[in-house]
């Protein structure tokens, strides 16, 4: 039995006739672990399941060498923070978790010890009697995190954590969760590539209810080596790029465009210059290679 380990073996999920997942094969170790695919791939059903809020329909699943059917106990182990979490809105933080604490069948006395803690390493003290409605979608963030880690859980499932906070308080959360990861499994499921390049370096992306790839940063950023292109292009050809190839990212100039591509052969462009991949490039040759519908790109 290996108590600091989620396995998970050919796990399906359906909704009534519609598969959700599909074949999943990830082994996740302490430490940080970032799950990453676009809106719709699937993550938060799997975070949901880890969760056991939903059943597998079949395949096998162990946290911490317990296994998944032994809810309870699963529950006893782990820590959620969902993408929608929400508390009453006019009790204060402090009473927030205590409320929750003794839902969760904590003493009175250790709730009180355990939410003192919390608070301060959450950096919410001084917030302790602020209503849960007046707070910050970055306080509110860590709040969540806060009741989470309430029982001490050996592991901790964060679903698009910073999804629509500034980047001060992103930056601030993801350090907070890397943290919390020195003693704990943490995963860390999100769209937003920069979160993962800055927090983790074991790591799946996922697409439509499939595991695409696992591995760590590094290898997925060797994997795109010699993929990606720059070149100088004048605005006019721009639609026209976008059209032949996967655009990651395009600066402004006065005069013309400095345009950073993806591409498994040489672009047929002048001026056409290899540039060392960063995470974002690696992930969206991932998808390229992997069939996700990445041919044309129309975003402005």
């Amino acid at each position: 039995m290996d108590n600091n380990k989620i396995e998970i073996r050919n796990v399906d999920k359906f909704y009534g006739r519609k598969q959700a997942l599909y074949n999943i094969n990830l082994t996740i170790e302490q430490g940080m672990f970032g799950l990453l695919g676009r809106n719709g791939a699937g993550k938060t059903t799997l975070m949901k399941t880890l969760a056991t809020l939903h059943r597998k329909k079949s395949g096998n699943i162990t946290v911490c060498g317990i296994p998944i059917e032994q809810a309870k106990e699963i529950r006893g182990i782990t820590g959620y923070l969902p993408q929608d979490f929400s508390m009453y809105p006019t009790m204060t933080v402090e009473e927030s978790l205590y409320y929750l604490g003794i839902l969760s069948g904590m003493e009175k006395e250790e709730c009180r010890k355990r939410a003192e803690t919390l608070l301060n390493r959450v950096n919410l003290a001084d917030a302790r009697k602020k209503k849960v409605k007046a707070l910050s979608g970055g306080m509110k963030r860590r709040l969540g995190i806060a009741q989470a880690l309430l029982h001490n859980p050996k592991v901790l499932i964060v679903d698009e954590p910073t999804a629509g906070l500034d980047p001060e308080e992103r930056i601030r959360f993801r350090n907070l969760l890397c943290e919390m990861a020195e003693e704990r499994i943490v995963i860390l499921s999100t769209h937003i590539v920069g979160d993962i390049e800055a927090t983790c370096e074991d790591i799946a992306i996922m697409n439509e209810g499939r595991i695409l790839w696992q591995g760590t940063v590094s290898k997925l950023l060797s994997e795109a080596n010699g993929k990606v292109y720059t070149i100088n292009a004048d605005k006019k050809f721009l639609t026209q790029l976008k059209k032949d190839y996967i655009v990651t990212g395009m600066l402004v100039q006065n005069k013309y465009t400095t345009v950073r591509l993806v591409s498994d052969q040489p672009p047929k462009l002048q001026n056409a210059t290899t540039a060392e991949p960063n995470v974002e490039d690696a992930y969206m040759y991932c998808l390229y290679k992997n069939g996700c519908g990445l041919s044309v790109q129309t975003e402005e």
